[in-house]
């Protein structure tokens, strides 16, 4: 019998909350703190109550930021799992060059008397939910915990998986720091659609931008393919948007006639990734097979 692994994301991972209970995964949340002094946690995968947190945004004069879980958070959470009866823990965090969720998670797996690893996705929002679902597969399959970690960062560096999005409002990015004016991005960039994808090194990096829906998907596939994700591949699709179902519905028509899809989830963006995208964002994780 396989011993008994939890898989723990942080709420980067934008993760499908119907898939939590089948790979027996649980969502350790980074923290919202507000100009005036307020914070919550990044806690929601409810679609009504992150809608509330989008308007919000909109409405916000000045950003709120984002911290990332304490060593005790996780520390905690790796104690209460034991209690539970698991017999080891797999962790999967944002990259590293993002936040410093991993290194806390790792600081804490010291702490503690049950076997825990942690490994840098370096991705985030919906790259993250297939590297559970291919460990869990593995761990299905008896394999040993650091057998299953040695695998995951094998398939993560062979670009297994991938990230490719658009935003329209720029300016969030930037705000939030997440990535740099670089030239041909700045200014204000509203109206236009930016395209982002998440590099080697595990830094978000916008490439192109477009004024129109059909444009910008254009660029994103010629992305993708550009990172391996070749047309005709096997693949799943891990749908997400800010409060911009109705193109992502577009998105996924499009990507069907592209890919051979075996599955597909779809999932709102977290309050965290939701500041750094802003509201009208949409794109999707992707895992060949």
């Amino acid at each position: 019998m396989p011993k008994k692994v939890k898989i723990l994301v942080d709420s980067t991972s934008d993760f499908p909350k119907e898939m939590l209970k089948e790979w027996d995964v649980d969502i350790v949340p980074l923290y919202v703190n507000w100009p005036d002094g307020s914070t919550e946690k990044d806690d929601t995968r409810e679609f009504e109550n992150l809608k509330k947190f989008y308007e919000k945004l909109k409405n916000a004069q000045e950003l709120p930021k984002s911290s990332q879980p304490s060593i005790e958070d996780w520390r905690m959470k790796y104690e209460e799992l034991k209690s539970q009866g698991y017999e080891g823990i797999l962790v999967i965090t944002i990259s590293s060059a993002m936040s410093g969720t991993f290194n806390s998670a790792t600081l804490a797996a010291h702490e503690v008397d049950i076997p825990v690893k942690v490994v840098d996705s370096k991705m985030a929002s919906t790259a993250i939910s297939p590297m559970a679902r291919y460990a869990r597969e593995l761990l299905n399959l008896e394999a040993e915990l650091d057998d299953v970690a040695q695998e995951l960062e094998k398939k993560i560096k062979a670009k297994g998986f991938g990230a490719f999005f658009y935003v329209q409002d720029f300016n969030f990015l930037v705000k939030g720091g997440r990535v740099s004016k670089f030239a041909g991005f700045v200014g204000s960039l509203l109206k236009i659609r930016v395209g982002i994808y998440i590099n080697e090194e595990g830094n978000m990096v916008p490439f192109t931008k477009a004024r129109g829906f059909k444009a910008i998907v254009d660029e994103l596939l010629k992305k993708a393919e550009s990172e391996g994700f070749t047309p005709g591949s096997t693949v799943d699709l891990y749908m997400v948007s800010c409060d911009n179902m109705e193109e992502l519905k577009e998105i996924e028509q499009i990507l069907k006639g592209v890919y051979k899809v075996k599955n597909v989830y779809y999932t709102p963006t977290g309050k965290v990734i939701s500041m750094h995208v802003g509201p009208g964002q949409a794109g999707f994780g992707i895992e060949k097979y």
